[in-house]
């Protein structure tokens, strides 16, 4: 082990400073750095691309899984083997030549093993359900230092687990994982001045009533800086927009989203059929590393009313700049897996999602204003989403949100079993990967 330079995070708002680097090119490497701090007492860390960095990490040992990011796809099974340090970007480049597609999230640049980890709610989750539905298999080195291939059959506890319960029972160092037959699709966004926010969000709501499953959704609110980089029609403006993905025809997609463009003047509209390599234009998350705060609440529904609130206490009147974002959920998010697993809440109906730049923000206040938004949508709470959570605080406080109490006593009871010296966080809910 040798102390270098820690790897760029996607997220900057905590200090990577640990005693030693590991940066593995394959399973053996991240067996022996395991074996070799466990035999030291020290900690491990796992570090992919930094989008989901739940927090500092000081001292200790951070295994990068950055130089083992193969992809290797099987059309004849449409699978994909996907290493702990590939993204989804190249994940999705290496599926289109064969037709395939994989169950990504928004942004190209987060790990697809990570994200999985977490659940994975993509923008086809609605079709297609959760990503970590489809896992078939993942290799992990457990904390004794053993690698294990897990599947059903094998290993189905830590199947179960590692399936929804996030880093805490072992350093997955890759997985197999279904592809679907997606090769093009409907999609994009039609943007909205904020003024039209309390009316459009209340025709949005009415309107995910009568979706199809093949047409997942988000609504998103955010007031813009008057930066010169961004497009005109956005500078110091505040916007409300639907983000939609639909796989159908184009024609049919024209029709589903006819009452959302009559809800008031577009500022922009998106809106066309794309191969499924341009998928990340629907979102166009922000490609650069940044510091930021967020939070992510399962709701079983919510209401125009409440939603309203939402919008009035992060708008333009909001100590902070805030991102909000309203995931419509439901249809195969909600069908029982193949294989049951750690992943909570598919009752929910939305997933409410905070976040805020913390460049020259009080990271108090940002979660002064989260916590009023939860007294607001405090009826619909089924609790937190993980993968969405980046407040960097107590991590065991984090889970005990996530899970429910049966969930919580079963994750800790395979932690107790499998790493019984906490080499990988420390007591129960600690989690130190990081997407």
């Amino acid at each position: 082990m040798t102390a270098k330079t820690p790897p760029e995070s996607f997220q900057t708002a905590f200090t990577l400073a640990p005693e030693h680097l590991v940066e593995p090119t394959g399973a053996l490497g991240v067996r022996d750095a395991v074996r070799d701090a466990s035999a030291r007492g020290l900690r491990v860390a796992v570090h992919a691309t930094g989008h989901g960095l739940p927090g500092p990490v000081e001292g200790g040992v951070l295994i990068s899984t950055r130089r083992m990011d193969e992809v290797e796809v099987d059309p004849r099974s449409r699978t994909a083997r996907i290493g702990a340090g590939a993204t989804w970007g190249r994940v999705i480049a290496s599926a289109a030549p064969h037709g395939l597609a994989p169950l990504n999230g928004s942004s190209p640049g987060v790990g697809a093993v990570s994200y999985t980890l977490g659940g994975g709610l993509g923008i086809l989750a609605r079709e297609f359900g959760y990503a970590a539905d489809h896992v078939r298999s993942l290799d992990v080195v457990t904390a004794d230092g053993v690698l294990r291939h897990v599947t059903p059959r094998t290993e189905p506890d830590l199947f179960w687990g590692l399936r929804g319960g996030g880093h805490r029972l072992g350093v997955v160092t890759a997985l197999e994982i279904g592809l679907v037959a997606v090769e093009r699709l409907y999609g994009g966004s039609l943007a909205f001045d904020g003024d039209s926010a309390p009316a459009l969000l209340g025709r949005y709501l009415e309107w995910t009533r009568t979706l199809p499953d093949t047409c997942t959704s988000s609504v998103a609110a955010v007031r813009y800086p008057g930066a010169p980089e961004l497009p005109e029609h956005l500078r110091g403006r505040y916007v409300i927009s639907v983000r939609v993905a639909y796989t159908g025809p184009a024609a049919e997609g024209e029709r589903l989203v006819a009452p959302l463009r009559a809800a008031g003047p577009v500022l922009s509209d998106s809106l066309r059929e794309m191969p499924y390599t341009e998928s990340h234009t629907i979102h166009s998350d922000p490609p650069f590393p940044h510091a930021y705060h967020g939070e992510g609440m399962m709701l079983r529904d919510l209401d125009a009313r409440a939603a309203t609130r939402v919008l009035e206490l992060t708008g333009p009147k909001a100590p902070m700049m805030t991102v909000v974002q309203l995931n419509h959920l439901g249809g195969a998010l909600a069908a029982a897996p193949a294989h049951d697993s750690a992943v909570p809440h598919r009752g929910a109906g939305f997933l409410l999602r905070l976040l805020s730049p913390l460049d020259g923000t009080d990271v108090t206040a940002v979660r002064a204003l989260y916590a009023e938004v939860a007294g607001v949508t405090a009826p619909y709470d089924l609790g937190r989403a993980l993968n969405f959570s980046f407040g960097g605080g107590d991590r065991a406080e984090t889970y005990e949100a996530v899970h429910g109490p049966r969930t919580r006593e079963r994750l800790a009871g395979l932690v107790s079993r499998h790493d019984p010296a906490s080499l990988l966080g420390g007591a129960y809910g600690v989690s130190r990967g990081a997407r």
